[in-house]
């Protein structure tokens, strides 16, 4: 397994990977600041050895403890907390002071953790960050560094950076403009990168574009951390994303560019522009494609269907829905339909009504998906033209399903309610709602954690449709091939290696999504997958490995202790 030596190397010049921390090193980092290092802290973890080595001695309490002693101090300390933000600020303390903790704690309770470190209490953060803030991470960029962005690029310590995660704050989930305040996003996605898919933390860099707010209130927030103006727009905006793209390619050449929560206006045309010519995807397009697509798969196993007898509507047509109706109907096309046979399955409700094609208030994004049908404005009567087999909810308005559960029961046995908008209080159902109202028939998926439900004795667990199972994944088999380039077969392929990946238990407790307890072995498998792609189309710049595998499991970081003498 890989380990922080990565780091280490990095720190300590070009030695080999597989030697080790020895006492050559000490000339460059000791006492004090060796503790001030998290990517090389251990704490109260660092041996009588190392404490006499590294010039220690006395900065540390005299007893060693294990890391497994640290963790169950970590998580007893974190349980006395009083709310999930103030276990959210605890955790990136401790992120910030010890990395490798950070990260055993994380893996180990991944379950638990992963609703403090991202969904949903990330989005809480996020309102919150410059009343929280405590110290910088990652890379700010603002208009100023226009003209500039390589040089403040190149402030970075690593320089072997592998995957940025890069938002310019204008779509924060469901929440909306946050400007700078965004950079919550690529740092929780970044940890997940790692906790889910063994990505080293020091190949990953979290960037937040400052490209100003149209939030008032960060503009009349003293205590906001970013620039209080209006966002620039037009070509000063697309001037600097392309500064941006080009100096990562520069700087970075095996980069994997992650664009995360950027406005409808500004995403799809923004990975139209970069997808052929750099590597990038968007995870709110084809991330959340990729993730309700195999999603679907599952729950079609319960229902023995086929994906293409379904029809499906989604409840909100912005970047979501658009990515996951794209990747729908690529999935529909491989099993033989045309295009217009795929689409005629997917349909869409807006914040007006339903999308046909007499209106002429579409985006080009949603006309793709317009039908030649009458317009009708309420959902119901939707629900009652259309009798969908499957519901999307991508709307981000809270309880927008719960008055059509019990109607969508009656046109089917076991109706699909993905209620999957961010955070808890924007869900369009809950799960307890979605059982109970449909008589434990609907097969229920949330973007937000739900508790299982007992109905009539049956014990039913919701699955979390969350893009962790696809994009840490994802990421992986990029840096593990280094593809030029990011295709839409990966999320094709990633979807089916996750669908594979639940089993007939999970599907009779009502999961379309494995336990998060195995979120390793599934990103695992579909980094495999990914790579396969990207050295079937030549894309790959590195040699394949014998063992495909083998290889990437071998690069997967394991937050262990290493001995420095």
């Amino acid at each position: 397994m890989a380990t922080h030596e990565g780091s280490i190397d990095r720190l300590f010049g070009s030695r080999s990977h597989n030697q080790s921390f020895d006492m050559d090193t000490r000339a460059f980092v000791s006492g004090v600041d060796l503790l001030h290092d998290p990517s090389l802290n251990k704490g109260v973890a660092f041996t009588e050895k190392e404490r006499d080595a590294l010039a220690l001695r006395g900065l540390l309490p005299p007893r060693v403890s294990t890391q497994q002693e640290q963790v169950a101090r970590t998580l007893e300390s974190l349980r006395a907390k009083p709310n999930d933000l103030e276990r959210y600020i605890f955790m990136i303390a401790l992120q910030d002071r010890d990395e490798t903790l950070f990260y055993r704690v994380l893996v180990d309770n991944i379950e638990d953790l992963m609703p403090i470190i991202y969904t949903p209490t990330v989005g809480r953060a996020c309102q919150e960050y410059g009343h929280i803030f405590r110290r910088p991470r990652g890379i700010f960029l603002s208009t100023r560094d226009a003209g500039h962005i390589t040089s403040v690029l190149r402030n970075w310590p690593y320089k072997d950076v592998r995957v940025i995660v890069v938002t310019d704050g204008e779509r924060i989930l469901g929440l909306g403009d946050l400007g700078a305040n965004g950079m919550g996003i690529p740092v929780g996605k970044l940890s997940l990168y790692t906790a889910c898919a063994g990505v080293n933390p020091s190949v990953c860099l979290p960037v937040a574009m400052d490209l100003g707010t149209n939030n008032e209130t960060l503009l009349l927030d003293p205590l906001y951390i970013g620039l209080q103006q209006p966002r620039i727009r037009g070509a000063a905006y697309d001037l600097f994303v392309d500064e941006f793209v080009n100096a990562v390619q520069a700087l970075f050449p095996l980069a994997l560019i992650q664009f995360e929560d950027f406005a409808n206006t500004n995403a799809f045309r923004l990975l139209r522009k970069y997808q052929d010519r750099a590597c990038v995807f968007d995870d709110d397009i084809q991330g959340t494609g990729s993730m309700v697509l195999a999603g679907l798969y599952s729950a079609l196993r319960i229902t023995r269907q086929r994906l293409r007898d379904q029809k499906i509507l989604f409840f909100g047509a912005g970047e979501a829905g658009i990515g996951i109706a794209d990747m729908i109907v690529t999935a529909l096309q491989r099993e033989g339909l045309s295009g217009m046979e795929a689409r005629d399955r997917v349909w869409f409700l807006d914040s007006k009504g339903l999308v046909v094609k007499n209106r002429s208030d579409l985006s080009d994004e949603k006309r793709r998906f317009a039908h030649e049908c009458e317009f009708i404005s309420n959902h119901l009567s939707a629900i009652n033209a259309l009798r969908p087999t499957a519901i999307i909810g991508v709307s981000g308005r809270g309880g927008i399903f719960t008055p059509l559960l019990a109607r969508i029961t009656q046109i089917h046995e076991r109706p699909m309610i993905f209620a999957l908008s961010n955070p808890t209080s924007r869900s369009e159902c809950t799960a307890e709602e979605a059982y109970r109202l449909t008589g434990g028939r609907a097969i229920f998926a949330s973007g937000s954690p739900f508790i299982p439900v007992t109905l009539d004795g049956k014990r039913l667990v919701p699955g979390q449709g969350n893009n962790a199972y696809i994009f840490p994944g994802v990421g992986m088999g990029v840096i593990a091939s280094e593809s030029r380039l990011v295709v839409r077969e990966m999320f094709l392929e990633a979807a089916s290696a996750l669908a594979a990946e639940v089993s007939d238990h999970d599907l009779a407790e009502g999961r379309v999504y494995p336990p998060l307890r195995k979120i390793r072995d599934v990103s695992l498998a579909i980094a495999v997958a990914t790579a396969q792609v990207a050295y079937a189309q030549g894309l790959a710049r590195a040699p394949k490995p014998e063992d495909l595998r083998a290889h990437i499991k071998s690069l997967m970081f394991e937050p262990s202790y290493q001995s420095y003498v």
